[in-house]
């Protein structure tokens, strides 16, 4: 019996069915981009704990400065008595996030909580309810985050009632709806206006690239057409950029591609090196319409997170990990596309930086974007390609076997994401790639 399996066997009598794992080997050690289990087998670490370790698990500033702080205290929390790391994790962020306006920060630990107090907030600053989400749209597991997620196995199953006031509209997905980034910005608005009431909208929440979705990178226009009608409406923008944030996408953060400034950014993953730690930011005087004691939590900004984040968000500063988010996608979408030419099976090769994927079809099913506008918001069956979950799953599973860990992801559950850590070298990249193509 291995070690594994023989951990494995203690989890099924102590840990609850519902919390699933992808492999059943139980890591031991990580470096910059793998990871080894208990029974010294190496993993190629492609999904960096959900887009979490972008700065590397067990990097040297984050090991020291965590050190540091546990010497110091562990925790007093910041509402009884307060401390500068909170002070100084909010500055960062006030400073990195997009908009050169006066900004405010608030910090939770999960980037549902965040999501949620983000919803909080818009309706406190706005005195209005509604809340628009999208299509294929992924924003937690509390209540209210599984409201506004749209897939509904494994996130919503069997655990409704959901919270009211959310409204969802269609999604710009340009493999499946051939539109451009205004025309489907046109067709999501039209359908607030008509069903919702654009004087009802406290806020319009968007992953400005969707994760668990299928990372579906919207066409260009359609996030500045949102943001601007949002604006007009009297309705916050909020981006959500808990798995596009911190240098992941390229830049700080994926609205920065289109020079949009959200009202609001909610960030958690990949802001403090694997601590838990999430915040809310945004203009200072929505941030501030909130009274006092309104929002908090016991741990939320504890104090060794925010030492993490601040070492983490340094090395990201010193290492240039946007730089590092575009070499990487320098190196692995050519390779992609070149896969995708030879098998058919891949029907997009879609994503920015180090958060890229290939989407898995039947081949010769339909023509990518062989629809209409008319058809463009149809729910129910998937449009253009046929999906091919069977498939993605059988790929997956050979690049576990062969030591390459994969994530799936996508409505249709036929995606196959790359998330690595931000300081992968050249060499990992390429012989992950290489089990890869061994797997199709």
């Amino acid at each position: 019996m291995t070690a594994s399996s023989d951990i494995h066997k203690r989890r099924g009598a102590a840990v609850a069915r519902g919390v699933g794992s992808m492999i059943s080997s139980y890591v031991d050690h990580a470096s910059g981009g793998t990871l080894t289990d208990v029974d010294g087998r190496e993993w190629i670490d492609m999904a960096a704990g959900i887009a979490v370790t972008n700065v590397g698990n067990a990097s040297p500033k984050v090991v020291e400065a965590v050190r540091r702080q546990v010497e110091r205290f562990t925790h007093t929390c910041f509402m009884i008595a307060p401390y500068e790391g909170y002070v100084a994790v909010c500055e960062q962020l006030n400073a990195l996030t997009p908009g050169a306006f006066e900004k405010r920060s608030a910090l939770f630990n999960s980037g549902a909580e965040a999501v949620e107090n983000a919803v909080k907030i818009a309706r406190h600053a706005t005195g209005r309810q509604a809340v628009v989400v999208f299509d294929h749209a992924y924003h937690g597991r509390t209540n209210l985050t599984m409201a506004l997620t749209a897939k509904a196995m494994p996130y919503k199953h069997g655990f409704g009632p959901f919270a009211g006031e959310i409204y969802r509209v269609p999604m710009s997905y340009p493999f499946r709806d051939g539109l451009s980034g205004p025309d489907a910005a046109s067709l999501a608005i039209g359908m607030i206006e008509k069903q919702v009431g654009a004087d009802q909208v406290a806020a319009v929440l968007i992953e400005p690239i969707q994760g668990e979705g299928g990372f579906i990178v919207p066409a260009p226009g359609f996030l500045p057409a949102i943001a601007a009608w949002a604006r007009s409406a009297g309705a916050l923008f909020v981006a959500d950029e808990i798995q596009t944030g911190f240098c992941r996408t390229g830049e700080w953060f994926a609205t920065t591609h289109e020079s949009v400034e959200p009202d609001l950014v909610t960030t958690a993953k990949g802001i403090a090196g694997g601590l838990p730690l999430a915040a809310v930011t945004g203009r200072a005087a929505v941030m501030d319409a909130v009274h006092a004691g309104g929002l908090g939590g016991t741990y939320g900004g504890n104090p060794i997170a925010c030492a993490a984040a601040l070492a983490s968000i340094e090395t990201m500063r010193e290492l240039d990990l946007c730089a590092a988010a575009r070499r990487i996608e320098s190196v692995m979408r050519p390779r992609l596309e070149s896969l995708a030419a030879a098998h058919p099976v891949i029907g997009d090769v879609r994503g920015r930086g180090a958060m890229l994927a290939v989407e898995i079809v039947v081949p010769g099913s339909a023509e990518p974007g062989a629809v209409t506008a008319e058809r463009a918001y149809g729910r129910g069956a998937p449009l253009g390609a046929t999906p091919d979950a069977a498939r993605t799953a059988a790929i997956q599973k050979a690049a576990h076997e062969a030591g390459l860990l994969l994530l799936t992801c996508g409505t249709y559950g036929n995606v196959i994401r790359f998330l690595p850590p931000l300081v992968m070298d050249d060499a990992t990249l390429h012989r992950a790639l290489d089990v890869l193509e061994s797997a199709l």
